[in-house]
């Protein structure tokens, strides 16, 4: 490519939804059997691009392809959205303004079926786009047309790292079960009923496990507060924290005092 904007004519894939696949017999397939043979082959991320733009979504695909991920196209949302939910891919790139379902309401969509799937939204300059209404309805990140090659693939790259890293992420303090996904505690079958700030202090002290950690540090970090808070919003919030994970509140075995610093936790 002479230039890293995608504005590449070249011909156009025609079907609504395609799929960029190695056939049997070409190069990239052997190669592939090869290495799935000898077991060393790494899982191949797969993007489901989302625009009825046919010129965009093939050099977007292509890109993609040289960056090793596998791709799948869709000229329409619905066709799109069917995609999402039948193959699953790795992450969705989905054009905000698409003929049959926005890229809003694909989102809407998934998010209420529950699917996780990251989605970087495609707008074009001049878009009426409320960008912290795309987050809240759950879209993960959004590129702005025209947008570059490099751009869009370390978005790409730092969206699902992030992705990577928050999957079901589950812990334990003994025999209690932390889901930091689900904000879900849990010892045996009973569930733990913590405050959403009781939830969000055990969360960082697991983040930072065996490190002294000053008041002032948990208030910036948990609540957002500067220095110059009352610090005795941790104690109260660490003393019912105790109560509830602790088996012994008044022994604790977990969240420690750190004499004339703060805590320390101990998984």
């Amino acid at each position: 490519m002479a230039s890293t904007q995608f504005r590449i004519q070249h011909v156009a894939v025609n079907p609504a939804v395609s799929a960029n696949v190695a056939r049997p017999g070409d190069a990239r397939a052997d190669a592939g059997a090869a290495q799935a043979h000898s077991g060393s082959a790494p899982k191949v991320q797969t993007i489901l691009v989302i625009d009825d733009d046919d010129n965009l979504r093939d050099t977007v695909s292509l890109v993609l392809e040289k960056e090793g991920y596998r791709t799948i196209q869709a000229a329409e949302g619905r066709a799109g959205l069917e995609q999402a939910l039948l193959l699953r891919p790795d992450l969705l790139l989905v054009d905000l303004r698409l003929p049959g379902m926005t890229g809003v309401e694909i989102c809407k969509h998934l998010r209420a079926a529950e699917v996780a799937t990251p989605i970087i939204i495609l707008s074009a300059v001049g878009d009426e786009i409320d960008k912290v209404l795309l987050l809240e309805i759950g879209a993960d990140d959004y590129v702005v047309k025209p947008f570059g090659a490099r751009e869009l693939t370390a978005r790409i790259r730092a969206v699902l790292r992030r992705s990577s890293a928050e999957t079901r992420r589950v812990m334990h303090i003994g025999d209690i079960e932390i889901d930091l996904e689900r904000r879900v505690v849990a010892r045996g079958s009973e569930e733990i009923d913590l405050a959403p700030a009781e939830f969000n202090l055990l969360a960082f002290f697991l983040q930072h496990p065996d490190r002294p950690l000053t008041r002032d540090m948990i208030l910036n970090s948990v609540w957002g507060y500067s220095c110059m808070s009352n610090t005795r919003t941790v104690d109260a919030h660490v003393l019912k924290l105790r109560q509830k994970i602790e088996s012994d509140p008044n022994v604790p075995r977990h969240i420690l005092t750190v004499h004339a610093v703060g805590y320390r936790f101990l998984p």
